[in-house]
């Protein structure tokens, strides 16, 4: 295998600070602050904000500028361009739903923790080559959930994954049980019902199970 990134090294410490990442998509930045307050008193100080809306890169400058003591990174990086915004913004770390030559490329220059998406052995094995140990496994569910990333565990030993994608609290007990899953990302903790009432108390309720969550990572990266 390549000789591993060092932002890799750094992704380690953060993607295996806590079991759950949550994925959140924030139509309106001025809930930003508060919603990562309400995750960070249940235990989950490790956000993904996806830059799926027109406000993202504001609500993470927010949550960066606000709130220090919390990592905050960018999801649904697709480009170039979205890493560079996504790092003036303030982001500690970044997710891609899969890769791409350029995408690639763009990653070799980041010095930013980068969690490239992988759904089969055959991307997997490209991004081992190129120095990524710890991979997004998206759509997990879709793409045969725990089960496949138990059949992947013998044939990559060293590579851990971040499973995100259909994922909610009952199944992510079956991921976490995996020596190679180091966390997995998803967004019922923060989910948008509550998310619209403005019930931050039962979002911190539902980060403090999902924080508790116990996992049997032990993967060597």
């Amino acid at each position: 295998m390549a000789q591993m990134k060092s932002s890799q090294g750094r992704g380690l410490d953060i993607f295996s600070r806590r079991p759950v990442i949550p994925v959140l998509t924030l139509d309106d930045a001025k809930q930003a602050v508060a919603l990562s307050r309400a995750l960070a008193a249940g235990g989950l100080d490790v956000l993904e904000v996806t830059l799926r809306t027109s406000n993202a890169l504001e609500a993470i400058s927010a949550i960066a500028q606000e709130l220090p003591e919390i990592v905050v990174g960018a999801g649904t990086v697709l480009d170039a361009m979205q890493m560079q915004q996504a790092e003036r913004a303030g982001a500690k770390f970044l997710v891609s739903p899969g890769h791409s030559d350029r995408l690639l490329a763009a990653a070799d220059d980041c010095a930013l923790p980068w969690l490239l998406g992988a759904a089969t052995a055959s991307e997997i094995l490209v991004l081992r080559e190129r120095g990524h140990s710890i991979l997004k496994f998206f759509p997990a569910e879709p793409m045969g959930g725990a089960a496949t990333l138990k059949a992947l565990q013998p044939v990559y030993p060293d590579v851990a994954f971040c499973p995100t994608g259909g994922i909610d609290a009952m199944r992510a007990k079956d991921y976490l049980q995996l020596a190679n899953v180091i966390a997995v990302g998803g967004s019922w903790v923060a989910a948008s019902s509550l998310l619209a009432k403005g019930d931050f108390a039962a979002i911190t309720r539902l980060a403090t199970e999902a924080s508790r969550l116990e996992r049997q990572y032990s993967t060597a990266v």
